[in-house]
């Protein structure tokens, strides 16, 4: 995998946008492989689709990608809100490959990919709508709230420059998959519970120290007058996954 652009590509370009573009989805093109089944290269899709950018031709998945010069950092920037809550709750989502680049030094700095099941509501936030004086005035636009996704479901093929294992990668995509859940809502409060145990900073926690969460919880969810046995049932999930071990007297293990 070679981390530099192809900057012959540029002779007949002038705009950054479009030099961004062309350079990002050319080394994609080139150096990427299917974080789904391992296959060596991922194909541009020919026409301007609405909804993905690439797609593997062994398993057939679709891939969308979003670059940006400079950190990742906690959000970036999608197209419109609508669609964007309309993709997710129809469940007709692509994956999503996140790049960050040096614009100077035209390398990819950061790349990581992100399971279309890891998307819920929550992590999309609504911009303000353009003003009356724009092109497209009263459009309203929307940010990827990238710090919001579990980090389970943001698996790093590259960071700072470092290429991830490809079987490692794999394995990791495989074993997100097992917490994929169609149902929007349920899909929700599993993430909830998720991070509130990501947050635990010992491998070896307690119930108890998960019901800490239960006011951060009820603030997310304030029809749900339920909190504790939710969080039973969600922990009860992850166990059944194999992303904790339950140890007996209230204590679990993070196997994640």
């Amino acid at each position: 995998m070679n981390l530099s652009f192809n900057e012959d590509l540029l002779d007949n370009y002038h705009s950054g946008t479009q030099i961004a573009r062309v350079l990002t989805e050319n080394w994609v093109s080139e150096n990427m492989y299917c974080p789904r089944c391992g296959n060596l290269h991922i194909q541009h899709f020919q026409n301007n689709r609405p909804v993905a950018d690439f797609f593997c031709p062994f398993c057939e998945n679709e891939y969308e990608l979003k670059s940006k010069d400079g950190a990742l950092g906690r959000k970036i920037n999608d197209g419109a809100y609508s669609t964007m809550i309309e993709r997710i709750t129809s469940n007709n989502n692509p994956d999503f490959f996140f790049m960050s680049y040096s614009k100077a030094q035209r390398v990819v700095k950061d790349f990581v990919f992100i399971p279309k099941h890891f998307f819920v509501p929550e992590i999309i936030e609504k911009r303000k709508p353009l003003s009356a004086t724009a092109r497209r005035a009263g459009w309203v636009g929307c940010n990827i709230l990238i710090d919001r996704i579990p980090e389970q479901g943001r698996i790093s093929i590259i960071s700072n420059g470092v290429i991830a294992d490809t079987n490692v990668v794999v394995n990791q995509v495989n074993k997100s998959n097992t917490l994929e859940i169609p149902d929007i809502s349920r899909r929700g409060w599993l993430f909830d519970i998720l991070h509130c145990v990501n947050k635990i900073k010992t491998d070896v926690f307690t119930l108890n120290e998960v019901y800490k969460f239960e006011k951060e919880l009820h603030i997310k969810h304030p029809q749900n007058n339920n909190i504790k046995p939710k969080i039973r049932q969600q922990l009860q999930f992850l166990r059944d996954k194999g992303f904790i071990e339950f140890l007996g007297n209230g204590k679990y293990f993070k196997v994640m």
